[in-house]
């Protein structure tokens, strides 16, 4: 085969692969360009369906509107109040439990029950609405428990364990602070719900335990680090004694003291060692300012509660929505029959 055959036949491979591409791309904007076309088409169905039944349209959502201004006008207003708290010794459980306890209560119209339990009127517990809880979501929250979790265990287990599996494992249980959100139509009554929530949970015998047990932890840790931190102080002093004395030998002959750094380094691992202890204390103070009560409050009920407003809460906004979606539904359903009728006569 000649050197000319040769350069003929790549040359006719290099134009079929040409052609092979550029039917590619061709078929690529086809398709792209069909697809376009579709949704063309589709918003030029939605605006033939407007126009068609525009009228009926704007009927429905008047009416709609008209009942939903009606009911706005004639329900009574709403308020809200918020208590945020930090659960510690994993009484959060125990928290949510008492929360959706009291919402049940609301749900059942049991206002005898909720007065009894709040030590409230009859009258004040029949306008409580709604009991609520959820937390605070802070990604904070989850880095800190992962390090605390890496730090308490081995290495090999640290290791088969990771971030991802630590945070599906990772509940709504187990974030530091928590919203209680209580809805009434009184704007006056949530000052007397807060100390009844709170106690239900601080006044319980198996917490109050932990957190004995806990605090006198806590304390026995902190006696033993201040002891260690004025025996560290002591043995400075020692060092520097010693430090000063050897100078003065040194500055009145000609003696060389190679301990004198081991001296230094031993100086230097004192202050190591004062700062780790420093910063151990400083923790085991945050500790016990946080776990000195079963259930911190960081901000009580307001005792007046805020009124609950919105587009999203308004009847009148609500009412026009539902009966737009309604009145599209049906003559979307009228239209679907009719073309199955005219498809039963073909």
């Amino acid at each position: 085969m000649t050197k000319e055959s040769q350069s003929k036949e790549e040359e006719i491979e290099l134009g079929s692969l040409f052609i092979i591409i550029g039917k590619g791309f061709s078929n690529l904007f086809r398709f792209i360009g069909k697809i376009f076309k579709e949704i063309f088409h589709f918003f030029i169905l939605i605006l033939l369906f407007i126009k068609g039944n525009f009228i009926k349209l704007v009927i429905a959502t008047v009416i709609g509107a008209i009942v939903g201004f009606f009911l706005e006008f004639k329900k009574e207003a709403t308020y809200g109040a918020d208590l945020q708290v930090q659960p510690n010794f994993k009484s959060s459980r125990q928290l949510y439990n008492n929360v959706n306890y009291y919402n049940d209560l609301v749900k059942q119209k049991d206002t005898a029950s909720l007065a009894k339990v709040f030590k409230i009127k009859k009258a004040e517990a029949a306008t409580l609405k709604k009991f609520e809880i959820y937390p605070i979501k802070n990604g904070n929250d989850l880095l800190t428990s992962y390090d605390d979790l890496i730090l308490s265990v081995d290495t090999l287990t640290a290791k088969s364990y990771s971030f991802v599996n630590f945070k599906n494992t990772f509940t709504d249980f187990d974030y530091k602070i928590h919203n209680i959100h209580v809805i009434a139509t009184k704007k006056d009554v949530f000052s007397k719900l807060d100390e009844v929530i709170i106690s239900s949970i601080v006044d319980n015998k198996f917490f109050n335990k932990v957190k004995k047990l806990t605090n006198e932890n806590l304390n026995r840790t902190d006696s033993l680090l201040r002891q260690n931190l004025t025996q560290i102080d002591s043995l400075r002093k020692v060092y520097m004694t010693v430090l000063i004395e050897e100078s003065k030998k040194q500055n009145s002959g000609t003696n060389i003291d190679l301990g004198g750094i081991n001296k230094t380094t031993k100086e230097l691992e004192l202050f190591e060692t004062n700062r780790k202890i420093n910063k151990d204390l400083k923790d085991i103070v945050e500790d016990k300012s946080e776990k000195s009560e079963v259930l911190n409050v960081i901000s009580n009920f307001q005792p007046t509660g805020y009124e609950i407003k919105g587009i999203d809460k308004n009847f009148g906004f609500l009412g026009a929505g539902l009966a737009l979606t309604l009145i599209i539904l049906f003559l979307l359903l009228r239209q679907l029959n009719n073309y199955l009728n005219n498809y039963e006569k073909e």
